[in-house]
């Protein structure tokens, strides 16, 4: 697809960390570490600052011009730092103008109806970022880890469960092409975090006590399930990286670097929309002169 064919769509923002559209990413070649010329953590923070500051800024012209929505996806494997890096990339963006979900296990209302269901109710307002906390890619990720949570989904004529994670793929491409197209700006990132690290921020959860309530047996009983979760968020990757909806696969083992990459394409790809000011109709901008004088007279 180009953007000849699709002029709504916007160019994906380039990054080391972009996962190739055609479909051949490695997730054992995607680094979990910074590379050895990354900035240091004081570096990384100052900067991060800079970006948050932008952000900022680059949101109120979004929800001025009012005619693109912005959406972040993130996924991770547990411990990875999604919530931290939500809040440390969106920390300055009013709250007006952002919304944050998290999709937990689905409620029976949200099972009577389609996987797409319950995050398309909550999509983002044009002028507004939204930020789903994992999202309907957990259908292709913790159910084909665990295929007895299709049981409860009540699907009629099921196929095979190879073709069924065919057929989600095909959906959510089709899904995130329409939203594209209709001025949705979607980004998406996998926090690509190690094992070892992984293991070593759940001892934090048990060992520090203002840590301890993020700690969950559940957590530790998936690890068991590690290579089954790293193939499928390969499979997923590969199938759902497109131009009009990239994934980025972001090195999480350094939280201040994990942020700062975040922030780097996000506003990068704000700054792609040439977001401008609205422009006052002429006929409107005549009569300023006639409401300035009648506010000055009142004093």
């Amino acid at each position: 697809m180009s953007r000849e064919s699709d002029p709504a769509v916007t160019e994906p923002v380039p990054s080391p960390y972009r996962v190739p559209f055609d479909g051949s990413f490695d997730i054992a070649d995607a680094p979990t570490e910074p590379p050895r010329d990354a900035p240091g953590k004081k570096d990384a923070k100052r900067r991060l600052e800079d970006l948050t500051e932008e952000l900022s800024d680059l949101q109120r012209i979004l929800w001025a011009q009012d005619d693109h929505a912005v959406l972040l996806i993130f996924q991770a494997m547990d411990a990875a730092g999604k919530d931290g890096t939500i809040r440390a990339v969106l920390t300055g963006v009013n709250p007006a103008g952002c919304e944050v979900y998290s999709f937990k296990q689905p409620s029976s209302l949200e099972l009577d109806h389609d996987f797409l269901w319950r995050t398309s109710r909550r999509l983002p307002e044009r002028g507004r970022i939204g930020v789903f906390n994992r999202s309907y890619y957990e259908e292709v990720l913790i159910v084909r880890v665990h295929p007895g949570i299709l049981d409860s989904q009540k699907l009629p004529g099921r196929p095979d469960l190879e073709t069924l994670w065919q057929q989600r793929f095909e959906s959510i491409r089709e899904h995130e092409r329409h939203l594209a197209r209709n001025g949705t700006v979607i980004l998406k990132f996998f926090l690509h975090v190690s094992k070892e690290e992984q293991r070593e921020r759940f001892l934090a959860r048990l060992d520090e006590p203002e840590k301890n309530w993020k700690f969950s047996a559940g957590d530790v009983r998936e690890r068991g399930h590690w290579d089954a979760y790293q193939h499928a968020y390969q499979e997923a990757l590969r199938a759902t990286s497109r131009p009009w909806a990239p994934w980025y696969a972001i090195p999480a083992d350094d939280k201040p670097f994990m942020r700062l990459q975040v922030a780097e394409i996000v506003v990068a790809a704000l700054h792609g929309l040439d977001l401008r000011w609205p422009e006052v109709d002429p006929e409107e901008k005549a009569r300023f002169d006639e409401m300035r004088a009648i506010l000055e007279g009142e004093s």
